[in-house]
C-alpha cells in the first residue's frame, strides 16, 4: 500500500493562518452556565493547558471552571477531586460542580493502581479524563494518528519534530500552536477511533489511548467553539 503523505505542521499552520479559520476571542454568548472541575495529575503542564481554555470565557464567567493541579499519582488525583466535589457541595453559596473530572496519567505505574483509579472515579461519579501512557499523546493527535504504543518520552520527540522548535513542558507556546479548531476536532476524532480499536480492554492495557478529547468536546461545547 503508498504511504501516504502527510502535510507538515509549518504548511497546515500557514493554511490555518490564511483561511483565518480561529480568532482566540471569548465567546459573545453562552446560554447555561456550567460549572466544571478539573484535577489534574501534574502541577503545571496539564493546568496550563486547561487554563488556556478559560481565555475564551468572558470575565465575569471565569469563576466557572476551577483547575487544580494536584502534583501527586492517579489515585490520589482522583480523591483530591471527590474532596473538592465534596466541599463544594457544603459550601451553602457556591452552586456545585456540574462536571467533575480526574486528569491522569498511565505513565509507569502499576496496572492495578491506574485500573483501581479508573474504578473509583466511576464509583465516585468522576469523569476520566486518562491517558495511556502520557497526556502528551493529546498533543501528539493533533497532528498524527498515533496507533503504536509508544513510551511518553517518544511523544516528546514527535512533537518537537512537528512543532518545529523543542517541546518541553510547561511551554505556553506549545498550547497556542494547538488552538486552532480544526486540529483539535481533528485530534478529536483519532482519539475516538482510539478508543474504537481498544474497545473491551481495560484502560492499562489499552495503549496508546486518551480519554482527554472527552473532557475538551465538553469545554468546546460549553464555549459554543466550533468552526
Amino acid at each position: 500500500m503508498a504511504k501516504q503523505s502527510r502535510e507538515t505542521f509549518k504548511e497546515m499552520m500557514a493554511k490555518l493562518e490564511a483561511d483565518k479559520v480561529f480568532e482566540p476571542k471569548p465567546v459573545a454568548v453562552i446560554e447555561e452556565r456550567e460549572y466544571f472541575l478539573i484535577v489534574c495529575e501534574g502541577v503545571r503542564t496539564e493546568p496550563m493547558y486547561f487554563d488556556y481554555w478559560k481565555k475564551f470565557l468572558p470575565k465575569h464567567l471565569v469563576e466557572t471552571i476551577k483547575i487544580v493541579g494536584e502534583g501527586d499519582n492517579t489515585i490520589n488525583v482522583v480523591r483530591k477531586a471527590i474532596e473538592e466535589r465534596d466541599i463544594r457541595a457544603a459550601d451553602p453559596i457556591m452552586p456545585n460542580f456540574d462536571q467533575v473530572w480526574a486528569v491522569f496519567d498511565r505513565d509507569d505505574f502499576p496496572a492495578d493502581r491506574f485500573d483501581a483509579a479508573i474504578a473509583l472515579a466511576r464509583q465516585e461519579g468522576i469523569e476520566n479524563g486518562a491517558s495511556n501512557q502520557a497526556f502528551e499523546l493529546w498533543y501528539v493527535l493533533h497532528f498524527q494518528f498515533l496507533q503504536t504504543a509508544l513510551h511518553r518520552n517518544d511523544y516528546f520527540a514527535i512533537l518537537s519534530r512537528e512543532l518545529g522548535f523543542a517541546y518541553t513542558k510547561n511551554d505556553v507556546k506549545v498550547v497556542k500552536a494547538l488552538f486552532h479548531i480544526p486540529t483539535i476536532q481533528r485530534a478529536i476524532r483519532w482519539a475516538e477511533q482510539l478508543e474504537r480499536m481498544h474497545e473491551g480492554k481495560a484502560l492499562s492495557d489499552a495503549c496508546p489511548l486518551t480519554m482527554v478529547y472527552r473532557l475538551v468536546k465538553e469545554l468546546m461545547r460549553y464555549l459554543n467553539l466550533t468552526q
